[in-house]
């Protein structure tokens, strides 16, 4: 069951009520941690994106060197990157090949959440998606 938050200042929040066997948590949720869930670990590519972000954060990079440094095809890494970008989880800078991208700040300040969903999410899988 889901309700809606009673003041204006948790207006970007959405609780969510779980009942358990005589036992009721509430887990807050905001609209970038539900993006997270949807591109690391409810979609497919999920793997490959995660892949994708893990290696930014170590340096940044551009879809070419990416591709080399995880062998993956050059095409799919622009496809993840488009999509990261596009969800404001990764920024580029530069035009055209030598476009070089980063981890943005809102995906630094929420990366212990999404370190938490890609935990749960492999407890929750037999087999990685990619």
């Amino acid at each position: 069951m889901i309700r809606s938050p009673r003041n204006s200042s948790r207006s970007a929040k959405q609780a969510i009520i779980s009942m358990r066997q005589r036992h009721a948590s509430v887990v807050t949720m905001d609209s970038f941690e539900r993006l997270l869930w949807w591109l690391f670990a409810g979609s497919a590519g999920a793997r490959t994106r995660s892949l994708v972000l893990f290696d930014l954060r170590d340096q940044p990079k551009n879809a070419q060197q990416l591709s080399q440094s995880l062998h993956l095809d050059y095409t799919t890494v622009r496809h993840h990157l488009r999509v990261l970008e596009a969800n404001k989880v990764v920024l580029a800078e530069g035009d055209k090949y030598g476009r070089v991208y980063f981890v943005s700040e809102t995906m630094e300040s929420h990366w212990p959440t999404l370190e938490g969903i890609l935990k749960r999410a492999r407890g929750r899988t037999k087999e990685p998606r990619g």
